[in-house]
């Protein structure tokens, strides 16, 4: 049952149950009780069916509430959910399992008596999910303990433990619980939890060895598999792969996409810890479950006397460490049966089967008594710890039962697809066809479904509903239906007696029921001596050989004359066609059941051979040695038969329920498909019939279908009668009087009791509800007028107190704004007045005021005009008193300026700038033509690549051109002008003409530079007269001589070399020869060889200097 649910209506209003009478013909009633045709079955169904439709998924019989599972979400179990169902009556709200919890819960508190929730209903109906949900709403609503919540969470995380030992997946069911479960929930003083006792019935313990097709072995060994960590798995000796295990392929179904065995592992280990479990006990308990799937891989071989031998030594290994027993015993266990006589004990060998049988067994021993151990593991940790706490005598016990439905596996119930048999692939021929017959050669898993043995080859067996072969019903299903006969034996009295008590309570004549009792079927099940399970356990400890067959002779001869049952042998020629010859056949309340007896003693008996609990007793496994104890072996006296410890088990239960008040919850499952929105309406009718509804329904409307307090009653209806509308004055009885003399009820439609009214009919309550739906449409008129009148008269009335209010407010908010600012604007003045008279004086309290406003006002402004950059130089005036600080702000700020304006230039433009200061420091207030250099920057080079010739960049070699530039060179004798290049190497200066060197002087051989103070663009460069390789002194003309000179004077590192002279410069013209240069100033610049044997420079004089 996957899904949670809703309480409310579609658009979230709280709506009583009688306000969805108006939309009965859509959507149904919410109490069957209110059925016109009540003893019609189809009626019901199709009550169910709208219901259904409109996802109202709840439906009361009286106080019993009816579940169909919609195998969807329809977000209904919300903690708003929970509120709205919190501390309300069981009908002021729609039908939903809250309400029920809740009523179950004010009960136990107010009445301070046991209650107790009997949750029914088939595999896959929502059993579990019922019952999760009551935990759920009782962990969030009840108030927490003082000593924490450790019970509360305990008692939720108990949940998916029992899930995954005891759930598994079947044909029905993808979560179906294979044991039925009553818990006691214990409650103190203060409603809060504080402790808890779980009781187990009937583990389907066959399933550890064999499942359908289709069906899965328990959830926790796919979980530990899926979602063990790897070292774990490998101190268990286990693999991931499921298909490695012999227990878990039988079905064919490892995977299921609905279930997710990882993350359901990763919550049953959290929960274990929650439990109280250590880590130890968690580390055995994981060694059992491993210990189980190796079990069912030990293989045995026949020896040459057909005796049976293991031949898988690798999973003995594994189950001697797992278990803590001795190898070799556990392999003569395996293989040997002990039998004593006479007070001797011999070792009798084992055939193959026989061995199987016996492996099976004690896997099945193993798995169920560890179940019954965590089953008291969990008592023990849901027990109250604290010493302090009440005991139980002074709490309340809330008990939830979660019990099995009737089993009754009807034929090809589904009418989509023709059964099959899924393991032969035979078809099945339909229901009125002879039955197939098993083949000789059908396989080895044909031995059963979960409750079947193997069948015989030859023998006719009828195909169950899901399409496998299968005995009618076994062991397991008899153990089941006798469960739920004595749960609706239990059921009708409770609700019999409960229907008696209310009318007398209420003074009202109580009308004997008719109802089919099936005491007689009990009986006939239970009755000492004579009933079926005392002739099956006299068979099963009479001596000799006793069988399933001669058991089915003693039930012939002891209770043939029984109406309620039949066998072969009993029945007529035409019945005898559906009885095999070793079938019996009970007519339940819920209808014929037909049972196999096959498997009956065996089953019943459940024994283990001598050795085998000899080796188990051993176990070094602290589990196993408490789930197989030593006191076994020395007790003499048999141990009491399954059967025996059932009916004694479901006796003490329903002492148990009879101690506590009941309340009902009966779940249904709409189809098999598990598929939302489908209806089939044959399983439910089948269904509806086996949960015993009809019945109780009858028993309900036996005398009054519909009764009410008499404060609710006419809460609900005194509009209809004037006389009770708006308000009755005196005793809410004498007010319904006048209210149903007025609607004109008839004296056989209505009883009137000491606290409620009691309606018969139906059709009596919807007649007043259809006249209240009328007047209520006027009413709403009036109500709504009235109140859109009172609305708007009451909000006018509060904006306008508003507005006065916030009038009020705001104008003396702005007069005491507008005071405090006058006066502190006087006390202002009068402080600066007596500030500037003092301004001259020392400082003092009376001046302070003016001082510090003065040097504030400097401050603001001085922080308003800061020079922009470094060559502004306009700074404020300070006061007298701010001079030296004035200066040292000044002084900051320049700096200040300095350091951004370093920090933000360009590596290429810093080198600019040192380039630029060396041509000042040269040239400055020296060179007329300077300052026309200053706005215009130097270049890195004015010839391009292209420019210079191949042939000079070969001769260079791996020299780089640092600088490159045009100039004239004029010779030494004539003073002829000439077209060069001049070259800056790291090394050298290099004069170059066309593609040929023409000078190289190196840096070292450069004495100096000389250049005229005019502004004319020659300059000499001069080298050591002691170099022979040197022709002299070179006369060069360039157009951009201060860069050109400059960046020389830098490559060469002779700043400090270079010569501005006036008048005349000498250089050398030669060996022995010295040249001079003239220059005069002129009006334009003019080169020319003078006759003196000169060289005469003219250049214009420029004002710059």
């Amino acid at each position: 049952m996957r899904y949670r649910a809703s309480a409310l209506g579609s658009d979230g209003v709280r709506v009583t149950m009688e306000s969805a009478l108006t939309a009965r013909d859509r959507v149904g009633v919410q109490d069957f009780v209110l059925l016109e045709n009540f003893t019609s079955e189809a009626a019901f169904i199709e009550n169910l069916r709208r219901r259904f439709r409109e996802n109202l998924i709840y439906t009361y019989i009286g106080p019993v509430l009816v579940s169909v599972n919609p195998y969807r979400d329809l977000q209904i179990y919300s903690r708003q959910h929970m509120e709205r169902y919190r501390g309300v009556s069981f009908y002021e709200v729609p039908p939903h399992l809250f309400a029920v919890a809740d009523t179950v819960y004010r009960a136990l508190r107010t009445e301070r008596r046991d209650q107790a929730v009997m949750i029914s209903g088939e595999s896959g109906a929502g059993k579990t999910e019922a019952t999760k949900r009551l935990l759920q709403f009782y962990a969030e609503t009840c108030p927490a303990p003082e000593r924490g919540g450790a019970v509360r969470d305990r008692l939720l995380q108990s949940n998916p433990v029992l899930e995954a030992f005891g759930n598994a997946k079947t044909l029905r069911n993808d979560n179906s619980s294979r044991f039925g479960k009553y818990m006691d929930v214990q409650f103190d003083f203060k409603g809060a939890p504080v402790g808890g006792h779980i009781l187990s019935y009937l583990l389907e313990k066959s399933r550890v060895v064999h499942q359908n097709h289709g069906e899965r072995n328990f959830h926790v060994f796919y979980q530990l598999l899926e979602g063990g960590e790897e070292e774990m798995l490998r101190r268990l000796g286990l693999e991931r792969n499921p298909q490695s295990y012999l227990y878990l392929v039988k079905g064919q179904c490892a995977k299921v996409s609905s279930i997710n065995d990882k993350s359901d592992w990763k919550v049953v280990r959290k929960a274990l810890t929650v439990i109280d479990f250590t880590e130890d006990e968690i580390e055995d308990l994981l060694s059992i479950v491993a210990s189980v799937l190796h079990l069912g891989n030990i293989h045995f071989a026949a020896d040459e006397e057909s005796n049976a031998q293991v031949t898988t030594e690798n999973q003995l290994k594994y189950l001697t460490r797992l278990l803590g027993v001795e190898g070799s015993t556990l392999r003569e266990a395996l293989t040997h049966r002990k039998i004593i006589a006479k007070g001797e004990e011999l070792l009798s060998p084992l055939n193959l089967e026989q061995a199987a049988y016996v492996r099976d067994a004690l896997a099945k021993a193993v798995y169920s008594r560890t179940f019954t151990w965590l089953v008291r593991k969990i008592n023990r940790s849901l027990a109250s710890k604290d010493a302090e706490s009440p005991s139980w005598r002074s709490t309340t016990v809330l008990g939830l039962l979660d019990i099995y439905g009737f089993e009754v596996f009807q034929h090809n119930r589904s009418a989509s697809l023709p059964p099959v048999c899924l393991s032969s692939h035979l078809p099945c021929p339909g229901p009125h066809l002879p039955l197939p017959r098993v083949p000789d050669n059908a396989p080895s898993h044909l031995e059963s479904c979960s409750v079947c043995l193997s069948p015989a080859p030859g023998s006719v067996y009828p195909l169950n509903y899901c399409g496998l072969f299968c005995f009618p019903h076994s062991f397991e299903q008899f153990c089941i239906n006798y469960c739920n006969e004595k749960l609706q034996q239990l059921f009708i009295e409770l609700t019999l007696k409960s229907e008696q008590e209310e009318y007398e309570a209420e003074g009202i004549a109580w009308e004997p029921v008719q109802y089919f009792n099936n005491k007689i079927i009990c009986d006939l099940v239970e009755e000492k001596f004579k009933g079926i399970i005392s002739i099956l356990d006299e068979e099963c400890l009479r001596p000799g050989e006793a069988t399933d067959l001669t058991f089915l002779e003693k039930l012939e001869d002891t209770i043939k004359h029984h109406p309620h049952f039949l066998t072969h042998k009993l029945a007529d020629q035409r019945t005898r066609k559906s009885l095999g010859r070793g079938e019996f056949r009970l007519l339940h309340y819920a209808g014929e059941v037909t049972y196999s007896v096959t498997g009956f003693l065996d089953k019943n008996n459940d024994l283990l051979f001598r050795n085998l609990k000899e080796t188990m007793c051993s176990s070094e496994n602290p589990i196993m040695s408490q789930c197989f104890d030593r006191s076994e072996l020395s007790d003499k006296k048999r141990p009491e038969t399954v059967a025996t410890q059932f009916k004694m088990s479901l006796l003490q239960l329903v002492e148990i329920l009879k101690s506590k008040e009941p309340a009902y919850v009966r779940c249904i499952k709409p189809n098999d498909a598990k598929q939302p929105g489908r209806f089939d309406e044959v399983l439910i009718r089948h269904q509806v019939k086996y949960l015993g509804l009809m019945e109780n329904l009858r028993v309900r409307r036996a005398g009054f279908a519909y009764r009410r307090k008499y404060e609710a009653f006419l809460q609900r209806y005194k509009s209809l009668c004037p006389e009770t509308w708006p308000t009755w004055k005196g005793r809410p009885q004498d007010g319904v009087a006048v209210l149903v003399r007025h609607l004109g009820y008839k004296p056989e439609e209505y009883k009137m009791g000491r606290t409620k009214i009691f309606i018969r009919f139906p059709k009596t309550l919807f007649a007043t509800e259809d006249a209240l739906e009328v007047r209520r449409q006027s009413l709403a008129t009036k109500i709504q007028a009235a109140w859109r009148g009172f609305h708007w008269r009451q909000k006018f009335l509060r904006v306008k107190r508003s507005a006065i209010c916030i009038q009020s407010w705001w104008r003396g908010t702005l007069g005491r704004r507008k005071a405090a600012k006058r006066k502190w604007a006087a006390q202002t003045i009068r402080r600066l007045i007596r500030g500037f008279i003092l301004r001259h004086a020392p400082r003092c309290p009376e001046n302070a005021f003016f001082l510090d406003h003065v040097r504030t006002s400097f401050l603001l402004n001085l922080r308003r005009h800061l020079p922009r950059n470094i060559l502004d130089t306009s700074w404020p005036t300070p006061p007298p008193a701010l001079h030296e600080a004035s200066e040292l702000l000044r002084e900051l700020c320049m700096k200040n300026m300095v350091w951004k304006y370093c920090r933000s230039i360009s590596p290429e433009w810093k080198q600019q700038l040192q380039q630029k200061a060396v041509a000042s420091e040269i040239f400055k207030g020296k060179k007329d033509n300077y300052p026309q250099s200053v706005p215009r920057l130097f270049i890195s080079t004015r010839l391009g690549a292209d420019e210079i010739s191949p042939k000079v960049l070969q001769a260079l070699g791996s020299e780089p051109i640092q600088y490159a530039v045009p100039v004239v060179k004029y010779d030494r004798k004539g003073y002829k002008a000439r077209s060069r290049q001049l070259l800056l190497t790291p090394n050298a200066v290099v004069i170059v003409e066309d593609a040929k060197v023409k000078q190289r002087i190196d840096y070292t051989n450069l004495t100096g530079i000389s250049v005229s103070s005019l502004s004319d663009s020659l300059f000499v460069l001069h080298v050591q007269r002691e170099d022979n390789k040197q022709k002299g002194d070179v006369v060069l003309q360039s157009d951009h001589v201060i860069e050109t000179l400059t960046k020389t004077a830098l490559s060469a590192d002779r700043v400090n070399n270079i010569n501005i002279n006036q008048g005349s410069i000498t250089f050398a013209g030669g060996p022995g020869r010295d040249g001079i240069i003239d220059f005069t100033p002129g009006s334009e610049l003019l080169i020319t060889k003078a006759k003196n044997g000169h060289l005469a420079v003219v250049a214009p004089r420029l004002n710059s200097r």
